[in-house]
Formats: structure tokens, sequence, C-alpha cells
């Protein structure tokens, strides 16, 4: 039995009428007279009764019309998921990412990609950058988007954005000045992210190459948390300017610092993306576009071409 001797047994029973059925199925007659002929030998009985013109169907035929039928809606069912799948009508996403841009970047882009396909599930993972590359490596994740370049041999990644680190203080006692040198953290309590966050490296190396240890008001928390912590009072703190937003008195570092940060998009070199996964940074979509880093990079844009 073979699909399409299927397809025409259904539009001769539905016809009652062979020349007309092939006219349907875009075959000549004689060719859907002989599959039908050829259906009926697999089957061992005959599927209509041929008395002069007039085609009804046998008992064997009544029997199979439904189940040809539900046959061939589920073959078109099948042939439709996939045009959907690569048209990026379906298809899933999972995606890491650190605390730091769960709270700041991927809000946005997120609503962007869901508003551009709604049919693609998206799971987001967030932890730290040690626990997703790994993750990513064993094939919990998709793709995930990192701080810094990862030293797995395993993955690949693409710079995204250049990201400058700025510090935040309560409102209403702001750090003065609009420019911090790093060296002026030395009489700062910082409220500072548990091991762990890049960020939380990226200061405490910094304030050590300056000559001096960091303070720490309090520390262990996640991004939130720290937010918190900070706006109660406790101490400023060193995070993302994307995460800063005007809740805080932000204040920059000297340039001379190189308080910056890569993000970068990060997945397996050995496995092929899912068409969910590559299609919409492929297509002019609102997923991560591939860019270069350079000097001139805007801290909280996206680096140039």
């Amino acid at each position: 039995m073979q699909f399409h001797q299927l397809a025409y047994f259904v539009a001769v029973a539905e016809h009652r009428h062979f020349t007309r059925a092939a006219e349907q199925v875009r075959v000549a007659q004689p060719s859907l007279s002989q599959q039908i002929r050829a259906l009926e030998h697999d089957l061992g009985a005959p599927l209509f009764h041929r008395i002069r013109g007039n085609v009804t169907l046998t008992e064997a035929g009544e029997t199979l019309l439904p189940i040809a039928r539900r046959i061939l809606a589920e073959t078109e069912t099948a042939q439709r998921a996939i045009r959907e799948l690569d048209e990026l009508g379906r298809g899933r996403v999972r995606l890491g990412a650190p605390p730091s841009l769960c709270t700041g970047l991927l809000p946005a882009m997120l609503a962007a990609f869901r508003r551009h396909y709604p049919g693609i599930q998206l799971e987001l993972h967030e932890s730290g950058s040690g626990d997703l590359r790994q993750r990513l490596a064993e094939g919990a994740l998709d793709l995930a988007l990192l701080a810094g370049a990862p030293a797995d041999p395993q993955l690949a990644a693409t710079p995204l954005l250049l990201e400058e680190l700025v510090v935040i203080s309560p409102a209403d006692a702001p750090i003065t000045g609009t420019r911090l040198d790093i060296r002026e953290l030395a009489d700062v309590p910082l409220v500072m992210f548990r091991r762990g966050y890049d960020v939380r490296e990226a200061t405490v190396n910094a304030c050590r190459a300056a000559g001096f240890e960091p303070t720490f008001a309090i520390e262990g928390g996640e991004m939130d948390a720290v937010l918190e912590l900070v706006r109660a009072g406790l101490g400023a703190a060193v995070v993302p300017s994307t995460v800063a937003g005007d809740r805080f008195s932000m204040t920059r570092f000297d340039p001379a610092a190189g308080m910056t940060r890569v993000v970068q998009l990060v997945v397996r070199r050995e496995v092929e993306p899912t068409r969910a996964v590559r299609g919409p940074a492929g297509a002019g979509g609102p997923g991560p576009r591939t860019r270069s880093t350079s000097p001139g990079c805007s801290a909280r844009t996206r680096c140039p071409r």
C-alpha cells in the first residue's frame, strides 16, 4: 500500500467516477485505474463495484475510506508542521544568561523576538556564567549570552556588544562627580555579588591592579538583591550600565580603568543548531546580530560592524 494509492482511492470514492478523480489528482485515468487495481491486489479485496459506469464502494472500500482519510489528514498535518518549523512558525530555543543580562538587556530583546516569532517556545535559564558554560557544553542549552570568551574548546563565541561597568549608589547619597578613578573605591564600602559573577571578578581584579583590596559592606547577593541593598543605603556597587537605569545615581569610571565587558553569543562548535535557533539571527529579525568589537564601541549599544 502506497500513499498515492490512498489518495487516488479517496478521490474515486468522493467522485464516484474514475475520470473525474483522475482530473482531481492530475494523473491519466488509465494510470489511476492501474494503481487502484494494485491497491486492491495488495489488500486482497475489491474496493469498488464497477457496474456500467456506476462506481460504488464495496464493504472493504467502506472500511478503508475513513482510515485512508485519516492517514491523508495526518500526513498533511505532518507536512504543515515541518513547513512551519522551517519558516520559524514552530520550534524551541533554550537560552541561558546570567542574572545581569536577564535584568538589563534580555527583557526587551525577548519581547521583540516573541512579537516576531510567537510560535517558537522560549526557555530562559538564568544562572552564573560557569554553570551556563557547563550546561551548554552538555547540550542542556542551545545557546547562551555570556560575558567574556569561554575557555572550553567545545564552545564558539561571537561578540555582540561592549558594555560599560558603572558604580551605582543611592539616589539620595550619590558618589560625587561624573567620572571616577577606580582608586577612589578604596574608601567606598561595596555591595558585592556572590562568587561566580563575572562582574565581581572584574571589580576585584581591577581594584587589586590599582593597589588595594575592596571593602565589602555585604557580599553574596544575586543581581536583584544587590540592587535593592544599594537602594537601601548599605553601600555602592559596580554593575553593568544596562541594569542601572534611572533608579540610582550612576557614576562612570575613568576610561583608563578599562571597566567594560564583552557580551558574547556562545554555542557548541560541533552541533548544528536548529532552524529556530539559527533562523532569527540570519533573517534580520530581533535575535542577536553578529557584531565585531572595536575600541570605538559605545558602552551601551551594539558595536559597529
